[in-house]
């Protein structure tokens, strides 16, 4: 309760200054009643000063109620499409699309538009859900974080009952690269290439872990390269903070990372779990950078209904297979997992990493040690985003550049887009089935549901992309 509502119940009348500011005159109190000589402004009869040839404002029923406000903000609101030149469309998913786009005052500004879809018949909204649980974390995380590895949200604008989140553009992603590098025959990518986007990835990962949000669905696909080699990692659809949750991240999401970067303790299905999910998956994206494939490719069980999470054993074993079989002595709290009793039934492996990593062309053995620490079973163990930071790889020759690019032959293509779809304000449009073999400029909406993110999608793009 306000302190003005405390002194009306009590009885005791309120200066005007405290009411309306201190640098209101009375002449523009409206909506409380309060006029020249108020009784309220302390110059009722008793003081002589009431004056009755003074009419007393007052608003209408409906001032302080929504519609009024409504109609104000409309009009002042400027349309997307005013603001920004549609260049084309990247992508589609379950939740929405994504548009490059062009600011119309400032020429040489690119941006990525999300539009998170409604329910809609004919450009009319027939059935207005509101706004996505995933829709609202990445709006409220992104507004708040401000960092050079981070992508960017300039604005976001609501039209008609739509959504859109205006992104710094990225004319790249990890995803685009590998597949540059290993298609029409294998081009390894660059020892400078390779480090200095490990070096800003960790970099922007660790600003998010230092700020107590994890990201939960870190892949090549999700983390964006800018013209000037700068990686952005996007998609924070299925971000969440961790420094005091009122319930665990278990419960509100039971399935979490997409299936070939899923930490083991996820697989083991952990009630409970840490950031270092995320450095789990940047070992494996290192991986995949090194050998231009991916070096879990489990293949996903489904779930049967929404309340139980199936036992994910494929995946499980290709990790088990290049790692080894895991041991209460390198893994202190394995046992105490629940589907620790499927683990003891699989066959005992010996770790083979290091000769996963000469067979993929790996020679540096700084680089091992940094991805061996990465893929630590225990996720205690497993080596945090900032001192991975100052890891002895990061140190020596080739030097991290800011602009990964940097003294690289290779060029990449401009990523694609379709300049024959860009009614942005429209409703309808392509399905994903029709563009499921697109890459996302932003990734998805989180693991499993927008823009092509989950392993089959992956898997059905690659094999479209052969």
């Amino acid at each position: 309760m306000s302190n003005l509502q405390q002194q009306f119940l009590r009885g005791q009348p309120q200066t005007s200054s405290s009411m309306v500011g201190s640098g209101s005159s009375p002449s523009n109190r409206v909506g409380l009643g309060l006029g020249h000589g108020s009784m309220m402004d302390g110059s009722g009869p008793q003081s002589g000063g009431f004056n009755r040839s003074q009419p007393i404002r007052m608003a209408g029923n409906d001032f302080f109620t929504i519609a009024p406000y409504r109609k104000r903000k409309d009009a002042v609101r400027v349309s997307v499409i005013k603001k920004y030149e549609i260049l084309g469309y990247i992508a589609a998913g379950t939740y929405g699309k994504v548009y490059k786009a062009k600011d119309r005052v400032d020429q040489n500004g690119l941006y990525a538009i999300k539009k998170f879809k409604t329910d809609s018949k004919d450009n009319e909204v027939i059935h207005y859900t509101g706004i996505s649980q995933s829709a609202i974390r990445e709006m409220s995380l992104c507004r708040e974080l401000n960092h050079n590895n981070i992508t960017k949200l300039t604005e976001i604008i609501l039209e008609r009952k739509c959504i859109y989140m205006v992104f710094e553009f990225a004319e790249h992603d990890l995803l685009q690269i590998i597949h540059n590098h290993s298609h029409p025959d294998l081009k390894p990518i660059p020892e400078s290439t390779l480090k200095s986007t490990m070096y800003q990835l960790l970099s922007g990962l660790s600003y998010l872990h230092q700020n107590w949000i994890v990201h939960r669905d870190l892949k090549p696909a999700n983390i964006m390269v800018t013209s000037d080699g700068t990686i952005k990692i996007g998609d924070l659809g299925l971000a969440r903070k961790f420094n005091n949750p009122l319930q665990s991240l278990y419960a509100g999401d039971k399935v979490v990372v997409t299936i070939w970067y899923r930490a083991p303790e996820l697989l083991l299905g952990a009630r409970h779990y840490t950031p270092a999910i995320d450095l789990w998956a940047v070992g494996c994206i290192l991986a995949e950078l090194l050998s231009l494939r991916p070096i879990f490719k489990g293949e996903e069980s489904k779930m049967d209904n929404k309340k139980q999470v199936p036992f994910q054993e494929n995946q499980l074993l290709k990790i088990v297979e290049i790692l080894g079989t895991p041991s209460s002595e390198r893994w202190s709290s394995l046992k105490n997992y629940p589907e620790y009793p499927q683990l003891a039934k699989f066959t005992l492996f010996p770790p083979n990493l290091r000769a996963w990593y000469h067979s993929a062309g790996g020679s540096n053995k700084n680089c091992l040690k940094l991805l061996s620490e990465l893929l630590d079973y225990d996720p205690a163990k497993r080596v945090n985003a900032l001192n991975s930071l100052s890891h002895k790889w990061f140190t020596e020759l080739p030097r991290v550049t800011d602009n990964i690019f940097e003294n690289s032959k290779f060029k990449y293509p401009p990523r694609k887009i379709q300049k024959d779809d860009n009614d942005i304000l429209s409703m309808s449009g392509h399905s994903h089935q029709q563009l499921h073999g697109t890459n996302s400029m932003l990734g998805g909406t989180g693991a499993k549901r927008a823009f092509g993110n989950n392993a089959n999608d992956q898997m059905h793009m690659r094999k479209k992309q052969r």
